[in-house]
């Protein structure tokens, strides 16, 4: 199967490029970031966390480390959910106003997404707009090395400490859009679980559906012998398509995600599902950050874009609101029923994986019963029902994909070619599920 898959293409792309962090998993492992601070030759940082978390245990712990450690901190935590481009030239400022020779983030992925292209402006000093492709920036490419950083994921579903990319809104625009580069990577992951016993049980949800939908889509994307070669190979995009590597992570993030979404969001006291839970979305930024995603998250961007008067509760933030997992998950259905006609095997071995029900199907039910494992994991954890549970109607489904379709990247890494009107096709099937 996976060789048919990656049969070679005229004109394609015979190689593929794997980058990840040096990743430490377990509970209490916060506690090492002074000795790896230390090892990276950091002797002042620059701490982003957000207000949230500021005064919490888990920033007590980093900081007791770096002291213990000798090395010298300032905190910087004015990060919003949903970080926009003000937000990052903000914190560029910020590292150009110490002597810092490193950073540390720890938070969910508004965090470390805002660290990642902060060190981008404060080296080298432009706007961020600059550094997203046309039209919405100049698609200038980062020139060389930012500082050492280690990343400390506070949810279980971002998977930002295992990627090169950066998702931020642009405040002008009002909606979001993803740069990246292999010179944004974290040199360090520490993934330690107990950041998520205190977690509500609709944050569990919403960052565990962003890890299903990160493994779902780099294992069903097109692959990487699809996109075109590359001349020079350090030109080569990690967002590359799916490749043997990222089958690997994905699929035990999928494996994850059947065994232990259900348990981890409805059961508070169940550590052993949410520890799972985090080494899945470690797994699954693996995945993405060496493939990409494609549809769910390109479609999500209209949702986040468009959302007006819907409030989230146990999230800090004024409204309107959608959880990232959410804006993606509730088209995520709707989506894998449209691309399962490009990719019939790969479909049905991802609902294997996510545990579905395989009695007498072929890959003719590939969609269907990928979409029905979905919404029986959406039912079982109070995600909203499709669109209409996030507020959107019949009428808006054109501004969505006119919003949506600007995502080239994402939209060309589908399994199946996509247009316009395939896109509100998608939105109008995702407006209720049951």
């Amino acid at each position: 199967m996976a060789c048919q898959y990656y049969a070679p293409c005229e004109h394609g792309a015979e190689n593929f490029t794997i980058d990840i962090p040096k990743v430490t998993f377990g509970r209490g492992v916060l506690s090492e970031v002074g000795e790896r601070a230390k090892a990276l030759s950091m002797t002042q940082v620059a701490l982003f966390t957000d207000v949230i978390l500021e005064n919490g245990p888990y920033i007590d712990s980093v900081k007791q480390s770096l002291k213990d450690a000798g090395i010298s901190y300032v905190v910087f935590s004015d990060i919003r959910i949903e970080p926009d481009d003000v937000c990052v030239d903000d914190a560029a400022k910020f590292l150009n106003s110490g002597s810092f020779d490193g950073v540390i983030s720890v938070g969910g992925g508004s965090v470390i997404d805002t660290a990642k292209a902060a060190m981008v402006c404060a080296k080298y000093p432009r706007p961020v707009r600059d550094y997203f492709a046309p039209p919405v920036g100049e698609g200038l490419a980062i020139p060389g090395p930012v500082y050492p950083h280690i990343a400390c994921p506070t949810t279980a579903g971002t998977g930002s400490e295992c990627t090169s990319i950066s998702v931020l809104r642009i405040r002008e625009l009002n909606t979001k859009f993803v740069f990246a580069s292999p010179h944004m990577l974290p040199d360090v992951a520490l993934v330690d679980p107990t950041c998520c016993d205190s977690l509500p049980s609709n944050v569990v949800a919403s960052t565990g559906f962003d890890l299903l939908s990160h493994a779902l889509e780099c294992y069903t994307a097109k692959a990487y012998t699809r996109w075109g070669a590359v001349d020079n190979p350090n030109a080569r995009p990690l967002t590359q398509g799916a490749n043997p590597w990222s089958d690997l992570a994905a699929a035990k993030a999928l494996e994850i995600a059947g065994d232990y979404l259900v348990r981890g969001v409805n059961d508070v006291s169940d550590t052993e599902a949410r520890d799972q839970l985090m080494w899945g979305a470690t797994l699954a930024g693996m995945a993405f950050g060496n493939s990409g995603t494609h549809l769910p998250h390109a479609l999500s961007y209209g949702v986040t874009h468009l959302m007006n008067d819907i409030t989230t509760d146990g999230y800090a933030v004024k409204t309107p609101f959608v959880p990232h997992g959410i804006s993606v998950i509730v088209t995520a259905p709707a989506t894998f029923r449209y691309t399962a006609e490009a990719a019939p095997e790969r479909h049905l071995e991802a609902a294997q994986f996510l545990r579905a029900d395989m009695k007498s199907t072929t890959n003719n039910d590939s969609g269907e019963v990928l979409a029905g494992r979905m919404i029986e994991l959406m039912r079982e954890t109070n995600i909203p029902n499709g669109l209409q549970g996030v507020g959107f109607g019949e009428n808006d489904i054109r501004r969505l994909s006119d919003s949506s379709i600007r995502q080239t990247r994402a939209i060309g890494n589908s399994p199946r070619e996509t247009n316009m009107v395939d896109i509100e096709n998608i939105y109008n099937n995702a407006l209720s599920y049951w």
